[in-house]
């Protein structure tokens, strides 16, 4: 059951998770215009200690496939505080069943991901475009996109990391 405190101890979890991850409208706009209609949303549960656990998405039913990337890590360098940095994950469909990604989600509001939302032919490639705002994120960085389809194992996941100069101090994420 949850309790008062446990309900705070969510609450406030929560806020500080919204609120180091907080962007720019556009951005958070631009996500939601890259939600998948056959994604499953993603809700956080709280267990019975009062953990906070998030739910991945489920993979798409049906045949499995395998998706190959060229590079799966991108280190951006060094950029100054309020340059968004742009990077383009190619990848190729290297089973025999279509391949459908069904999600993929940036481990923050400032990365936001662009998928290809139509399945991707046996042999065929696709891109993943992320997209990672440095504005209030000083200091060394190391982000990720969890891509979620109908590949085995269901969850793969692109990192991008670099150096962020300038703004307020903060603690490395």
């Amino acid at each position: 059951m949850l309790t008062r405190f446990n309900l705070s101890v969510l609450v406030a979890v929560v806020g500080i998770f919204v609120a180091s991850c907080a962007n720019d409208n556009s951005v958070r706009e631009s996500a939601l215009a890259n939600v998948s209609p056959t994604a499953t949303p993603v809700e956080p549960t709280v267990s019975a200690d009062g953990s906070v656990q998030p739910v991945q998405p489920a993979a798409p039913v049906g045949p499995t496939t395998s998706m190959t990337f060229a590079e799966t890590t991108f280190d951006f360098g060094t950029v100054k505080d309020g340059e968004k940095v742009r990077h383009v994950y190619k990848f190729k469909n290297t089973g025999k069943e279509q391949l459908v990604i069904s999600n993929a989600k940036g481990s923050c509001g400032c990365t936001v991901p662009q998928w290809p939302q139509a399945p991707i032919a046996p042999g065929g490639s696709g891109e993943i475009i992320v997209e990672f705002d440095s504005k209030g994120k000083p200091g060394l960085q190391t982000k990720t996109v969890t891509i979620t389809a109908n590949t085995e194992p269901a969850v793969s996941t692109l990192t991008i990391t670099g150096t962020v100069e300038g703004g307020a101090a903060a603690p490395v994420q």
